[in-house]
């Protein structure tokens, strides 16, 4: 199953480029919203086994937001790849690996244009989940369950202002407005031969700059999910973005930023693209 957020409704997707309304098809026992639809994520599951399709409308990729807009919470996972760690200049962590927010004025959908800040601004390519399910100290081997779906994120971010001391500033530095991309859907676990191993990288200008699977995820998703759980309440529509492999731009000698004028496409297989340009502010 995949879900949309279609200029701020949450639809049904029924193939690539057509999608149902979820409240008009449902007579309004679900939705319009996307909070109330993973309020109400495992009724809302039952249900679209047997939705009528009958009254899909184009989908207008223009009109795409974030798959969940307004989640309680965003958690961000940094260090979570082996070779991410190395050429960041920290050693692989063995225990939860660090973990920060993205505000959610950040937040926007999968085709964006993005002003750039003062600074460098850095691309990393990240698998997000959303939470379709509350739950606190969930076991990991239960993860899944809570897990209404994956999608397809961005974690952009200013260098200098994230490295700035005395200590670095996570939040801030990657919230700045169009700085957390997401999209274009929602996919739900069982759509996926396997959820714990999906391909994932990004291109500039279609040049290749980060690609690596989701098995090489130090604390791959339901880890995630369980080492988190054991200290916050995860709510429906929470967003979790797991963390970005080797290849971003501060890593590389030379260091190599995104500048005013370039496209930066982004994928997980299974899942779809995000398309991102750059202007100066």
């Amino acid at each position: 199953m995949r879900i949309a957020n279609l200029d701020n409704r949450a639809v049904l997707v029924v193939d690539e480029d057509r999608a149902v309304d979820i409240a008009t098809a449902s007579a309004g026992r679900f939705g319009p919203d996307l909070p109330s639809v993973y309020r109400a994520w495992a009724d809302v599951v039952a249900w679209a086994t047997s939705v009528d399709s009958s009254g899909s409308v184009p989908i207008d990729r223009s009109a795409l937001g974030a798959p969940s807009p307004q989640p309680r919470q965003v958690f961000a996972v940094g260090l979570n790849y082996h070779a991410h760690a190395t050429e960041s200049g920290f050693e692989a962590p063995t225990s939860l690996p660090p973990v920060f927010t993205k505000y959610v004025s950040s937040f926007s959908g999968p085709d964006s244009v993005v002003t750039l800040p003062e600074g460098n601004v850095d691309w990393e390519v990240e698998l997000v989940a959303v939470i379709g399910r509350d739950g606190h100290d969930i076991a990991e081997a239960d993860a899944w369950a809570h897990v209404a779906g994956l999608t397809v994120g961005q974690d952009l971010s200013e260098r200098v202002a994230q490295m700035r001391g005395p200590a670095p500033q996570f939040g801030l530095a990657k919230s700045h407005p169009g700085f957390a991309p997401q999209g274009p859907w929602l996919v739900t676990p069982d759509e996926f031969a396997d959820p714990d191993d999906l391909e994932l990288g990004c291109a500039i200008d279609g040049v290749q700059v980060q690609r690596s699977r989701t098995s090489d995820l130090i604390f791959p998703v339901p880890r995630i999910v369980a080492a988190l759980s054991r200290t916050v309440t995860l709510y429906a529509g929470d967003v979790i973005f797991t963390g970005t492999p080797a290849g971003v731009g501060s890593g590389r000698k030379p260091q190599r930023f995104l500048r005013a004028g370039e496209t930066l496409d982004t994928w997980v297989a299974g899942i779809g693209e995000l398309h991102q340009r750059f202007v100066l502010g």
